[in-house]
Protein backbone atom coordinates (compact mmCIF):
# COMPACT_ATOMS: atom_id res chain seq x y z
CA UNK A 1 0.00 0.00 0.00
CA UNK A 2 0.94 3.06 -0.76
CA UNK A 3 1.50 5.59 1.75
CA UNK A 4 -0.59 9.46 1.61
CA UNK A 5 1.36 12.27 3.54
CA UNK A 6 -0.31 14.23 6.08
CA UNK A 7 -0.16 16.69 8.64
CA UNK A 8 -0.92 16.70 12.56
CA UNK A 9 -2.21 20.40 12.62
CA UNK A 10 -0.82 20.54 16.49
CA UNK A 11 2.18 21.63 13.95
CA UNK A 12 1.32 24.97 12.80
CA UNK A 13 -0.75 25.29 16.68
CA UNK A 14 0.82 28.79 17.00
CA UNK A 15 -0.24 30.23 13.61
CA UNK A 16 -3.47 28.76 13.44
CA UNK A 17 -4.17 30.26 16.23
CA UNK A 18 -3.17 33.35 14.30
CA UNK A 19 -4.92 33.23 11.61
CA UNK A 20 -6.85 29.45 11.33
CA UNK A 21 -7.92 29.79 7.81
CA UNK A 22 -5.07 31.67 6.35
CA UNK A 23 -2.77 28.83 7.54
CA UNK A 24 -4.83 25.98 6.19
CA UNK A 25 -4.26 28.36 2.39
CA UNK A 26 -0.93 28.12 2.93
CA UNK A 27 -0.75 24.39 3.95
CA UNK A 28 -3.04 23.54 0.81
CA UNK A 29 -0.18 25.26 -1.43
CA UNK A 30 2.67 23.05 0.14
CA UNK A 31 0.45 20.16 -1.11
CA UNK A 32 -0.87 19.27 1.92
CA UNK A 33 -4.40 17.51 1.67
CA UNK A 34 -4.83 15.05 4.61
CA UNK A 35 -4.82 16.55 7.52
CA UNK A 36 -5.06 15.06 11.48
CA UNK A 37 -6.78 17.42 13.45
CA UNK A 38 -6.79 18.82 16.92
CA UNK A 39 -10.20 19.15 19.52
CA UNK A 40 -9.98 20.34 22.70
CA UNK A 41 -11.66 20.60 25.73
CA UNK A 42 -11.69 24.83 27.44
CA UNK A 43 -13.70 26.60 29.26
CA UNK A 44 -15.90 28.09 26.09
CA UNK A 45 -16.35 24.18 24.76
CA UNK A 46 -14.56 21.95 22.32
CA UNK A 47 -12.13 23.68 20.54
CA UNK A 48 -10.17 22.81 16.97
CA UNK A 49 -7.85 25.24 17.66
CA UNK A 50 -9.07 29.19 16.91
CA UNK A 51 -12.15 30.64 17.17
CA UNK A 52 -13.95 29.02 14.23
CA UNK A 53 -16.62 26.72 14.43
CA UNK A 54 -16.22 22.71 12.77
CA UNK A 55 -19.26 23.28 10.28
CA UNK A 56 -16.74 26.62 9.06
CA UNK A 57 -13.61 24.11 9.01
CA UNK A 58 -15.27 21.72 6.65
CA UNK A 59 -16.26 24.28 4.75
CA UNK A 60 -12.70 25.80 4.15
CA UNK A 61 -11.48 22.41 4.15
CA UNK A 62 -13.59 21.44 1.32
CA UNK A 63 -12.88 24.72 -0.48
CA UNK A 64 -9.46 24.03 -0.59
CA UNK A 65 -9.44 20.26 -1.73
CA UNK A 66 -8.27 18.97 1.92
CA UNK A 67 -9.75 16.76 4.25
CA UNK A 68 -9.93 16.03 7.75
CA UNK A 69 -8.21 12.37 8.18
CA UNK A 70 -8.81 11.90 12.01
CA UNK A 71 -8.57 14.25 14.99
CA UNK A 72 -6.34 14.13 18.23
CA UNK A 73 -7.60 14.51 21.64
CA UNK A 74 -7.33 13.62 25.42
CA UNK A 75 -9.10 10.40 26.16
CA UNK A 76 -10.27 10.21 29.80
CA UNK A 77 -13.22 9.55 31.80
CA UNK A 78 -14.41 12.95 31.68
CA UNK A 79 -13.67 13.20 27.28
CA UNK A 80 -17.40 14.42 25.64
CA UNK A 81 -17.90 11.57 23.45
CA UNK A 82 -21.36 13.23 21.92
CA UNK A 83 -19.60 16.28 21.59
CA UNK A 84 -16.55 14.76 19.81
CA UNK A 85 -18.17 12.66 17.93
CA UNK A 86 -20.31 15.76 16.66
CA UNK A 87 -17.34 17.33 15.71
CA UNK A 88 -15.65 14.82 13.71
CA UNK A 89 -18.52 14.01 11.76
CA UNK A 90 -18.91 17.88 11.11
CA UNK A 91 -15.50 18.11 10.06
CA UNK A 92 -15.60 14.43 8.15
CA UNK A 93 -13.04 12.94 10.37
CA UNK A 94 -13.70 9.31 10.61
CA UNK A 95 -11.01 8.72 13.17
CA UNK A 96 -10.61 9.63 16.69
CA UNK A 97 -6.66 9.54 18.09
CA UNK A 98 -5.95 9.55 22.12
CA UNK A 99 -2.88 11.86 21.83
CA UNK A 100 -1.46 11.10 25.47
CA UNK A 101 -1.49 9.11 28.33
CA UNK A 102 0.33 8.27 31.00
CA UNK A 103 0.98 5.06 33.81
CA UNK A 104 2.35 4.69 37.09
CA UNK A 105 2.37 0.84 37.11
CA UNK A 106 0.74 -2.36 35.16
CA UNK A 107 -2.50 -2.01 37.16
CA UNK A 108 -2.62 1.75 35.71
CA UNK A 109 -2.60 0.09 32.55
CA UNK A 110 -4.39 -2.57 32.47
CA UNK A 111 -7.18 -0.06 33.61
CA UNK A 112 -6.87 2.24 30.85
CA UNK A 113 -6.78 -0.87 28.74
CA UNK A 114 -10.16 -2.24 29.74
CA UNK A 115 -11.74 1.24 29.20
CA UNK A 116 -10.13 1.80 25.87
CA UNK A 117 -12.09 -0.85 25.18
CA UNK A 118 -15.46 0.50 26.01
CA UNK A 119 -14.23 3.86 24.38
CA UNK A 120 -13.77 1.92 21.26
CA UNK A 121 -17.78 0.79 21.22
CA UNK A 122 -18.68 4.26 21.76
CA UNK A 123 -16.45 5.51 18.65
CA UNK A 124 -17.31 2.49 16.87
CA UNK A 125 -20.96 3.55 17.15
CA UNK A 126 -20.31 6.69 16.07
CA UNK A 127 -18.88 5.75 12.80
CA UNK A 128 -15.38 6.42 13.93
CA UNK A 129 -12.29 4.45 14.89
CA UNK A 130 -10.42 4.88 18.07
CA UNK A 131 -6.55 4.54 17.76
CA UNK A 132 -3.52 5.27 20.21
CA UNK A 133 -0.25 7.81 19.32
CA UNK A 134 2.44 6.78 21.75
CA UNK A 135 5.25 9.22 23.07
CA UNK A 136 8.45 7.46 24.74
CA UNK A 137 6.29 6.77 28.01
CA UNK A 138 4.51 3.63 26.35
CA UNK A 139 7.95 1.81 26.23
CA UNK A 140 8.27 1.93 29.90
CA UNK A 141 8.35 -1.83 31.61
CA UNK A 142 6.10 -2.83 34.29
CA UNK A 143 6.58 -5.99 35.57
CA UNK A 144 8.60 -7.35 32.47
CA UNK A 145 6.30 -5.65 29.96
CA UNK A 146 6.25 -2.73 28.17
CA UNK A 147 3.15 -0.24 28.48
CA UNK A 148 2.92 -0.79 24.41
CA UNK A 149 3.26 -5.02 24.77
CA UNK A 150 0.23 -4.87 27.44
CA UNK A 151 -1.55 -2.54 25.51
CA UNK A 152 -1.40 -4.61 22.43
CA UNK A 153 -2.12 -7.82 24.65
CA UNK A 154 -5.47 -6.31 26.35
CA UNK A 155 -7.67 -4.15 23.67
CA UNK A 156 -9.54 -5.45 21.32
CA UNK A 157 -8.27 -5.37 17.79
CA UNK A 158 -11.41 -4.84 16.15
CA UNK A 159 -11.92 -1.66 18.48
CA UNK A 160 -8.46 0.04 19.31
CA UNK A 161 -5.82 0.74 16.44
CA UNK A 162 -3.09 2.78 16.62
CA UNK A 163 -0.94 5.33 15.14
CA UNK A 164 3.12 4.88 15.49
CA UNK A 165 5.11 7.40 16.58
CA UNK A 166 8.37 6.03 15.09
CA UNK A 167 10.59 9.20 17.08
CA UNK A 168 8.80 9.00 20.01
CA UNK A 169 9.47 4.98 19.91
CA UNK A 170 13.32 5.87 19.08
CA UNK A 171 13.20 7.80 22.27
CA UNK A 172 12.02 5.35 23.99
CA UNK A 173 14.73 3.14 23.31
CA UNK A 174 13.09 0.96 21.31
CA UNK A 175 13.22 -0.08 16.94
CA UNK A 176 10.14 1.06 15.26
CA UNK A 177 10.63 -1.05 12.33
CA UNK A 178 10.40 -3.96 14.99
CA UNK A 179 7.25 -2.27 16.23
CA UNK A 180 5.97 -2.13 13.01
CA UNK A 181 5.66 -5.59 12.36
CA UNK A 182 4.60 -6.51 16.11
CA UNK A 183 1.58 -3.76 15.59
CA UNK A 184 0.73 -5.24 12.29
CA UNK A 185 -3.02 -4.45 10.61
CA UNK A 186 -3.34 -2.47 13.98
CA UNK A 187 -0.70 0.09 12.75
CA UNK A 188 -3.14 2.11 10.29
CA UNK A 189 -0.96 5.63 10.96
CA UNK A 190 2.43 7.02 11.05
CA UNK A 191 3.93 10.02 12.75
CA UNK A 192 6.87 10.97 11.30
CA UNK A 193 9.68 14.13 12.70
CA UNK A 194 13.61 13.84 12.72
CA UNK A 195 15.83 13.84 15.08
CA UNK A 196 19.13 16.03 15.32
CA UNK A 197 22.53 14.49 16.33
CA UNK A 198 22.77 16.85 19.11
CA UNK A 199 19.89 15.46 20.76
CA UNK A 200 21.50 13.72 23.74
CA UNK A 201 20.72 11.12 24.76
CA UNK A 202 18.86 9.30 22.42
CA UNK A 203 16.85 7.34 24.93
CA UNK A 204 14.89 9.30 27.34
CA UNK A 205 14.36 6.62 29.41
CA UNK A 206 17.72 6.73 30.36
CA UNK A 207 17.49 9.78 31.83
CA UNK A 208 13.60 9.28 33.82
CA UNK A 209 14.17 5.69 34.39
CA UNK A 210 12.50 2.38 32.55
CA UNK A 211 10.26 1.50 35.03
CA UNK A 212 9.33 5.36 36.86
CA UNK A 213 6.00 6.91 37.34
CA UNK A 214 6.19 9.19 33.77
CA UNK A 215 3.60 12.17 34.09
CA UNK A 216 3.24 15.42 31.97
CA UNK A 217 5.58 16.92 33.90
CA UNK A 218 8.51 14.85 32.60
CA UNK A 219 7.19 15.17 29.25
CA UNK A 220 7.57 18.52 28.92
CA UNK A 221 10.67 18.53 30.33
CA UNK A 222 11.34 16.72 26.71
CA UNK A 223 9.92 19.89 24.62
CA UNK A 224 12.85 21.46 24.05
CA UNK A 225 13.07 22.90 20.06
CA UNK A 226 16.59 22.01 19.83
CA UNK A 227 15.39 17.88 19.96
CA UNK A 228 13.12 18.52 16.93
CA UNK A 229 14.00 18.72 13.15
CA UNK A 230 12.61 18.72 9.80
CA UNK A 231 12.39 15.05 7.93
CA UNK A 232 15.66 14.68 6.28
CA UNK A 233 17.61 17.04 8.29
CA UNK A 234 18.63 14.36 11.12
CA UNK A 235 19.55 11.24 11.97
CA UNK A 236 16.78 8.93 11.65
CA UNK A 237 16.52 6.32 8.71
CA UNK A 238 13.66 7.46 7.41
CA UNK A 239 13.60 5.78 4.47
CA UNK A 240 14.00 2.49 6.14
CA UNK A 241 10.59 3.49 8.22
CA UNK A 242 8.68 4.27 4.90
CA UNK A 243 10.03 1.20 3.17
CA UNK A 244 9.13 -0.97 5.69
CA UNK A 245 5.34 0.54 6.44
CA UNK A 246 4.69 0.60 2.58
CA UNK A 247 5.91 -3.29 2.31
CA UNK A 248 3.68 -4.39 5.32
CA UNK A 249 0.74 -2.37 3.89
CA UNK A 250 -1.10 -1.77 6.56
CA UNK A 251 -0.79 1.99 7.29
CA UNK A 252 -2.69 4.33 5.00
CA UNK A 253 -1.11 7.43 6.35
CA UNK A 254 2.33 8.99 7.09
CA UNK A 255 1.55 12.53 9.23
CA UNK A 256 4.26 14.98 9.36
CA UNK A 257 4.17 15.89 13.08
CA UNK A 258 6.88 18.78 14.63
CA UNK A 259 5.94 18.98 18.51
CA UNK A 260 7.94 22.00 18.91
CA UNK A 261 10.30 24.24 16.73
CA UNK A 262 12.52 27.33 16.84
CA UNK A 263 11.42 28.32 13.42
CA UNK A 264 8.68 29.40 11.45
CA UNK A 265 6.50 26.63 11.59
CA UNK A 266 4.22 26.62 8.19
CA UNK A 267 8.08 26.47 6.40
CA UNK A 268 9.01 23.85 8.75
CA UNK A 269 6.62 21.63 7.41
CA UNK A 270 6.90 22.69 4.12
CA UNK A 271 10.40 21.55 4.54
CA UNK A 272 9.22 18.03 6.06
CA UNK A 273 6.75 17.60 3.45
CA UNK A 274 9.02 18.31 0.12
CA UNK A 275 11.67 15.84 1.91
CA UNK A 276 9.26 13.13 3.00
CA UNK A 277 7.20 13.72 -0.70
CA UNK A 278 10.99 13.18 -2.34
CA UNK A 279 11.49 10.19 0.34
CA UNK A 280 8.77 8.06 -1.32
CA UNK A 281 9.20 8.70 -4.50
CA UNK A 282 12.79 6.62 -4.08
CA UNK A 283 10.90 4.02 -2.46
CA UNK A 284 11.03 0.70 -4.23
CA UNK A 285 9.37 -2.57 -2.21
Amino acid sequence: MTLSIGLQLFSVKDALQRDYIGTLEKLAQIGYTNLEMVIRKTDEGLSLGGNITPSEVRRQLDRLGMKAVSCHTRVNEETDWEGIIAANQEIGSTGIGCSIAFFANKQDVLNFCESFNRYGEICKSGGMQLYYHNHFQEFQVFEGETVMDLMLAHTDPKLVKFELDTYWAVRGGVDPIEWMRKLGDRCIMLHQKDLPAAAQPVNWLDVFGANSSITIDELYKTQDPTHFTQIGQGTLPIADYLKEATSLGHAKYVFVEQDVTAGNEVEGVATSYRNLERLLQQITV
